[in-house]
């Protein structure tokens, strides 16, 4: 009997402290849970105060700040201005001292035919014409290629935009008045620009 009584003692025993144990793990998690709340309500309290902590910009602090912004912007384009300005002035100083290159370059050819044909010691004058007009040609494809072009006048009414008058001619008739009658030095242009008027003489 006293046996039995023991045995009934440990398993009351053994429920309490299981009751215990559980009592103190629902109340581990409800401290728990209190304090990930108290912490997470710190965290936006502090935030809400961070937030409205930050001072608002009076008009005149705006003002300040979009001069501010706005002078950053003048200076940053004033100093590609002057990049670009330099720049400019190089491009433009090379391009006077090298402009002439692309002509010569285009000419010394014409030039070594030059030398050739002095440097040629045939007698024959019908050679050395021949000879001449091929280096005169070639020298007229050569200003050609780089935009020269010869302003015609033959047949052609005069005109003070491409002609200059050194001569009037009287009697030609009224056909003849008023037109080229002879071009005494040619005149030329660079691709639209005359760079010599045509000397001419001129029908009355």
């Amino acid at each position: 009997m006293a046996k039995d009584i023991n045995i009934e003692e440990e398993e009351i025993n053994e429920d309490v402290s299981e009751t215990n144990e559980t009592n103190e793990t629902n109340e581990a998690s409800e401290t728990s849970d209190a304090s990930s709340s108290s912490d997470s309500s710190d965290t936006s309290d502090t935030s809400e105060t961070s937030s409205s902590s930050e001072p608002e910009l009076s008009p005149l602090e705006k003002a300040e700040k979009e001069i501010e912004q706005l002078k950053d912007q003048y200076l940053r384009a004033r100093a590609e201005f002057e990049n670009y300005r330099k720049r400019t002035i190089k491009e433009k100083a090379e391009l006077i001292l090298n402009g002439g290159e692309k002509t010569i370059t285009a000419i010394l050819p014409v030039l070594d035919d030059f030398e050739r044909a002095l440097a040629d010691t045939t007698e024959d004058p019908e050679a050395i014409k021949q000879g001449m007009e091929l280096i005169f040609h070639k020298f007229v494809k050569t200003l050609e290629g780089l935009g020269v072009k010869k302003i015609e006048t033959e047949d052609k009414p005069f005109d003070v935009d491409y002609h200059e008058a050194i001569a009037m001619v009287p009697g030609m008739g009224d056909d003849k008045k008023g037109m080229v009658i002879d071009c005494v030095q040619t005149g030329y242009m660079l691709n639209d620009k005359v760079i010599r008027h045509a000397k001419v003489a001129v029908g009355q």
